[in-house]
């Protein structure tokens, strides 16, 4: 069996090439804002060390999906939808930390914990992670559990938390983002 090299590897979505050229401006922009100096000398250190550094990382960037049959860009998003889902997250939050000021500071604790479960299924790895990473990034809401069939275990510190994150809202957000099928749905026996 023939080993196949990163730039010649089919199963990488998108192109390997964009993803190290986009990976080698990033870093060597990284190194120009960190030096802070422009002779010859620095960015001929900075190119030399951003090639070197996008050569030798990007086969680690690089996760499976769960067949094994593709591979797909850490980094592989939309600068655009990163912006924008960036900033409905913001919002989201302080959303959420409003909801749960109000349940903890309320005359009578208004809080209702539980633990609610979706389904929720993208072929991109990375999909799964942002989306777990957001709802326990949320006040109220933790990711408990995530199963190999795409169930999530949520907790839930308050009545708006578990509506929130059985809404599908974030999901179809980050499905959005990775340019995934949004395949979401509440299980059975939740509200």
């Amino acid at each position: 069996m023939e080993k196949q090299g990163v730039l010649n590897n089919k199963n990488i979505v998108g192109s390997s090439l964009i993803h190290k050229l986009s990976m080698f401006v990033v870093l060597f922009g990284f190194w120009m804002v960190l030096s802070g100096r422009t002779e010859t000398k620095f960015i001929v250190y900075g190119l030399i060390t951003a090639l070197l550094t996008t050569w030798v990382t990007y086969p680690l960037l690089l996760v499976p999906n769960k067949d094994g049959g593709k591979q797909y860009f850490v980094f592989g998003v939309s600068i655009p939808k990163f912006i924008m889902y960036f900033f409905w997250l913001m919002w989201q939050l302080v959303l959420a930390n409003v909801d749960v000021l109000l349940a903890t500071t309320a005359q009578e604790l208004d809080i209702d914990p539980k633990v609610v479960r979706f389904y929720f299924r993208a072929d991109n790895p990375m999909a799964s992670v942002v989306l777990a990473n957001s709802i326990t990034l949320t006040p109220g809401t933790v990711t408990i559990n995530v199963t190999d069939d795409g169930l999530y275990e949520i907790h839930a510190l308050t009545k708006g938390a578990a509506a929130g994150v059985l809404d599908g809202s974030m999901q179809k957000k980050v499905a959005d983002l990775y340019g995934e099928k949004f395949d979401f749905a509440v299980a059975e026996g939740e509200e």
